[in-house]
């Protein structure tokens, strides 16, 4: 018997929003950014992170949830650190909705203040799919100029969690990767189990393989299909107390997985588009 889906509007945060339900799960997308600000699984527990001090008012983006990163990610390049999608009104798209899941899609594009700052057309599309057993958030770039751009970008995912100090994320052994928290060395992750016992800001280069976070008992899957690259951070101590949209201890209860474009510009020709998803899923 299949479940039946629904997406409904709803005001959270004083944000015009959509809330997705199957059976138990649900998940709440703003319009601002095309966020993910609330995915609760079937068992009633809230798997991202949320920021108590987050604003909600569009002058700064949404700390937690899941942002949208694009054209640019993080401050390696000219424009606005990451990109100035996350605190766009995205509108919403028709989709399909299909078996046991529901399916919400927004779409942006490029306009007189984007194309100040990034001379480029675009449309962008973000499709936030939920299951009983998982939440699927995919991004498409659409090139709508006659030139090729580049980008990079990540859905910035910020994942809850009880204690910082229980967490290991699994399967990024080998790969090498760029450490922002130690001068931007590339090293090689030798563990078998990354644990966080200090500020973590790295960016793992070509990861294919599925990543699994578990906090004791308790896990949850990651894979980033069409995303080469995967950042983890957690801000620690010292620069969480610096965040004014963070309670001073709230790194105890977050850890960043993303599925990023970080390392090589994404390049995408007139007329073409590229596709990338995260989904993250549990037994």
């Amino acid at each position: 018997m299949q479940l039946p889906a629904l997406v409904e509007p709803i005001t959270f945060q004083g944000l015009e929003c959509f809330r997705l339900s199957v059976g138990a799960a649900s998940a709440i997308v703003s319009r601002l950014g095309a966020q993910v600000l609330s995915w609760i699984d079937a068992a009633g527990r809230q798997r991202l992170f949320l920021s108590e001090h987050a604003k909600f008012d569009g002058s700064v983006a949404i700390r937690g949830g899941i942002p949208v990163c694009f054209p640019q990610f993080s401050g390696l390049g000219e424009l606005p650190k990451h990109g100035f999608v996350r605190t766009r009104l995205w509108d919403r798209a028709p989709a399909p909705t299909a078996g046991e899941s529901g399916s919400l899609t927004l779409r942006c594009a490029d306009n007189a203040a984007t194309r100040a700052l990034w001379p480029h057309a675009f449309e962008l599309q973000i499709a936030v799919t939920l299951g009983l057993a998982a939440l699927e958030v995919g991004l498409v770039v659409r090139n709508t100029g006659e030139a090729p751009i580049s980008f990079t970008g990540a859905l910035h995912t910020y994942l809850a969690v009880d204690d910082i100090d229980a967490v290991s994320l699994h399967g990024l052994q080998g790969h090498v990767y760029r450490d922002a928290a130690k001068g931007n060395q590339i090293r090689t992750e030798s563990d078998p189990q990354l644990r966080f016992v200090q500020e973590v800001d790295r960016v793992y280069h070509s990861v294919q393989r599925l990543l699994t976070i578990s906090e004791g008992a308790d896990s949850l899957s990651i894979a980033g299909p069409g995303f080469p690259d995967v950042v983890v951070w957690n801000p620690w101590k010292a620069l969480c107390r610096g965040l004014p949209d963070m309670l001073p201890d709230g790194y105890r209860n977050m850890v960043c997985v993303e599925a990023a474009v970080a390392q090589v510009p994404a390049v995408v020709a007139p007329g073409r588009q590229w596709t990338g998803s995260q989904i993250l899923g549990y037994a």
